[in-house]
């Protein structure tokens, strides 16, 4: 009978546990979607004005342009200390990758051409 108690006590604890645990998750979850929403809108007309003025044989338009889409933020890490951060938008077969870091624009017409900082 206390074996039985026992084993009870333990499925009701290993589920109140993953209870929490799941609960935990979703808010931290939560909170970085809500940070990283935050630097994304910080950094769009920084990373707009950059790639508009950037040297390309391609112009890159967002103003005025017909199809445009921002990629959204990403991140390489480079090594196991570094890692480096860019703002991808997209405008009318255009790729534009800006750093918010170095504050710089790379402009590149696919995936394969576009340079890497």
């Amino acid at each position: 009978m206390n074996s039985l108690r026992i084993i009870v006590v333990l499925l009701f604890a290993l589920a109140a546990g993953l209870a929490v645990s799941f609960y935990m998750n979703w808010k931290t979850l939560t909170r970085l979607h809500t940070v990283q929403a935050f630097v994304e809108a910080s950094v769009f007309a920084e990373a707009v004005a950059a790639c508009e003025r950037a040297p390309s044989t391609t112009p890159f338009k967002w103003n005025g342009g017909k199809q445009t889409a921002v990629i959204g933020l990403n991140s390489v890490k480079l090594n196991k200390d570094t890692s480096s951060a860019s703002y991808t938008l997209f405008a009318d077969s255009v790729y534009c990758d800006y750093d918010p870091i170095k504050k710089k624009a790379n402009i590149g017409s696919n995936f394969l051409e576009r340079e890497t900082f």
